[in-house]
């Protein structure tokens, strides 16, 4: 990172850290579900098929939320400006996650966790936009890849609290305290009003009537890119979703690790995401995007199909998290590059929103089969088959997308100062 990162201007700098915050709170709000799930199952006294539809519907609003805030927040930041999008989003998805500390009820915890998901996608799509817009053509890969690293930063966060609260906190009350500690990310605000530049936006963009930068994503110019997109989006997100969610339980129920020995496992994970993250920012530059992604997807079938199915020690189990985390992290820290350099100014956002967020829409199946998969064939099996599918997915995506690495911005010059 340093090389890119010593060449940036103060502008590309305060844009970084600003959209890095924004993206590591984002991951701290989205794990604490992940992480609450047995404290949920025992607490309702639900099972894993139960925890696991409570996951995609949960998933589902809120990626419908999602999808509609980053579609619609993405055409707000194409007509009103990134910045002030920005602002909105973030405020409202640490407002949300602070609720659901409150919900008494699935019910509302479900239209919590919608309205969580409004501002989660819509930040995203805002953030990661504006980070495109900012940084020059030549370390784009580089800096938005470093940007996704922050994910980690937030997971590995989540999980720290996670195990402090659980460990002194009783369990019926242990979660409420995590979701109560997603207010943080509201903080950021403070610091998003205060240094960053909005980038000119293309003069077509300014005069194109609101609702047709809405549905110009789906102009013949760009219907190609925005279908296998979607498609990208719905594996990218699949194959997170599938191993995510229920891999806490999975270390807990079947690995029979205590809360504070599964933890040591996903910082293994978490560790490793961060550095793939960088990494692949940086292979991307260098050889493309699709190259990129292709070689980062086929590992992550690969690694995640051993990682389940191997007869692994819980120590070998140990060791090959640091391959599973470092190549799960190369397609979502692709993703902002590649859906952004797809599109011209004038759909820019609204086409990122939409490609992230409909794979987020479609991918909440993915909990429910393996929750539902897990009663017939086992945990581990059911988040291996799960996973790998999705990651198929983007294998193929990525091989009928165009190369789009060291694509200029229309301009993106005025802003480096």
């Amino acid at each position: 990172m340093s090389n890119w990162y010593s060449e940036s201007s103060p502008l590309e700098r305060r844009t970084f850290w600003a959209s890095f915050g924004g993206w590591a709170l984002d991951a701290l709000d989205v794990q604490m579900f992940g992480l609450a799930i047995p404290a949920l199952i025992a607490a309702f006294g639900i099972s894993k098929a139960d925890a696991g539809l409570l996951g995609s519907v949960t998933l589902f609003f809120g990626a419908f939320g999602g999808w509609f805030g980053g579609w619609f927040g993405g055409a707000l930041g194409d007509r009103f400006g990134r910045v002030k999008a920005l602002q909105i989003t973030v405020a409202t998805f640490a407002l949300a996650t602070f609720a659901c500390a409150f919900a008494m009820t699935y019910t509302q915890l479900l239209v919590l966790k919608a309205i969580q998901g409004l501002g989660f996608g819509a930040e995203w799509a805002c953030g990661a936009v504006l980070m495109a817009e900012i940084i020059r053509p030549e370390h784009r890969g580089k800096a938005l890849g470093s940007v996704q690293s922050a994910w980690a930063v937030g997971w590995g966060a989540a999980v720290l609290l996670s195990a402090l609260v659980f460990t002194y906190a009783p369990a019926d009350i242990a979660w409420r305290l995590l979701f109560a500690l997603g207010l943080l990310p509201a903080l950021l605000i403070i610091f998003i009003r205060r240094g960053l530049k909005e980038p000119p936006r293309a003069v077509a963009a300014e005069k194109t009537p609101f609702f047709a930068t809405l549905s110009g994503i789906f102009h013949r110019d760009v219907l190609r890119s925005t279908l296998i997109g979607g498609l990208f989006g719905i594996g990218a997100h699949g194959g997170y979703a599938a191993l995510t969610t229920f891999l806490p339980t999975y270390l807990r129920e079947v690995r029979h690790l205590s809360v504070l020995g599964s933890s040591g496992y996903l910082a293994v994970i978490i560790v490793a995401f961060f550095c793939g993250c960088v990494t692949s920012g940086i292979i991307s530059d260098r050889i493309g995007r699709r190259a990129n992604v292709a070689l980062f997807a086929t590992a992550c079938i690969v690694t995640v199909l051993i990682y389940i199915f191997a007869p692994l020690t819980n120590g070998q189990m140990l060791v090959l998290g640091f391959p599973l985390g470092f190549f799960s992290a190369g397609i979502p820290a692709s993703m902002a590059a590649l859906f952004s350099e797809l599109y011209p100014a004038g759909v820019r956002g609204t086409g990122v929103g939409f490609c992230y967020n409909f794979g987020r829409i479609v991918s909440a199946a993915f909990p429910f089969l393996v929750g539902f998969l897990s009663d017939h064939i086992g945990l581990g099996p059911a988040i291996g088959i799960d996973a790998a599918l999705a990651y198929s997915l983007v294998l193929i995506a990525v091989l009928l997308l165009p190369e789009t690495r060291g694509k200029v911005f229309e301009q993106t010059a005025a802003t480096r100062v």
